[in-house]
């Protein structure tokens, strides 16, 4: 499975009604950070198929989804779980960091 690409026309039904747990990636495509960031972020979907959904929005191409959430720093994670952010994260970090966001809830 890969990542979900969103706009702000499908965030509603791809991550506040979704059944599992989604980890968004709030980012740019000028940003050095999220590239870095960004191959962790496709694994992730790979290895947790069926138990989370891996999304992508580019704050640039989605500005009333990026404005909603008060996305202020790039790369931003955030879980969302039964609609609600579950856990937020700013920055590079590391995949054990990443892991504790969602673990709880699968």
């Amino acid at each position: 499975m890969s990542e979900i690409i969103l706009s702000d026309e499908i965030f509603n039904s791809e991550v506040l009604q979704s059944e599992l747990p989604v980890l968004v990636d709030f980012w740019a495509e000028w940003c050095v950070p999220c590239r870095m960031l960004s191959p962790l972020v496709e694994t992730m979907a790979g290895e947790y198929e069926g138990k989370i959904k891996v999304a992508k929005l580019n704050v640039d191409e989605c500005p009333e989804t990026a404005s909603k959430y008060m996305i202020q720093s790039i790369p931003t994670l955030m879980v969302f779980h039964k609609g609600e952010i579950a856990a937020h994260q700013v920055g590079v970090v590391p995949r054990a960091t990443i892991l504790e966001m969602f673990e709880k809830l699968i």
